[in-house]
């Protein structure tokens, strides 16, 4: 008697979590899949080679930005997070939401500089960070570069 009150019980719960799971799956089925949008693309001979930044629902995903320019590296770190801001603003975000960011040192004995700069621009909740020292130096002529992730 006990195990068929048991498996009654079973049924029952399984009926249940099956229409509950139906209709969650339904309404993920009814509402549309979000769009990815991009900003600045880059072409090479009219064909997209990649975008500046690229948001996909709540999230921001900002290519590696660089200072192709005069300058030691407290110059180059101070403009390549200010391209950064903008691009961030660009796609409907900020500073203070960005969640990860990589930094690419052209020479690792600019770390300690760098920092100096880049200490305080994501308010007082800082992003993650990883910093690696690229072998053969960062593309172009810029001391450091930086990519991110952000949300909205």
């Amino acid at each position: 008697m006990e195990t068929q009150r048991r498996s009654s019980l079973k049924r029952l719960f399984a009926s249940v979590a099956g229409i509950v799971g139906l209709g969650a799956t339904t309404k993920a089925m009814a509402e549309p899949a979000p769009e990815k949008e991009v900003f600045n693309v880059v072409t090479q001979q009219d064909v997209p080679l990649f975008s500046g930044s690229t948001k996909l629902g709540n999230l921001v995903f900002v290519a590696g930005k660089g200072y192709h320019k005069e300058g030691d590296i407290k110059v180059h770190t101070d403009e390549v997070l200010k391209e950064l801001e903008k691009e961030l603003i660009k796609a409907g975000s900020s500073m203070e939401k960005v969640l990860k960011v990589t930094v690419f040192l052209h020479d690792l004995n600019d770390y300690k500089a760098m920092n100096e700069v880049y200490k305080g621009r994501f308010g007082s909740k800082p992003p993650v960070r990883t910093t690696v020292a690229v072998y053969g130096g960062v593309p172009g002529e810029s001391l450091v570069e930086m990519d991110c992730i952000a949300y909205i």
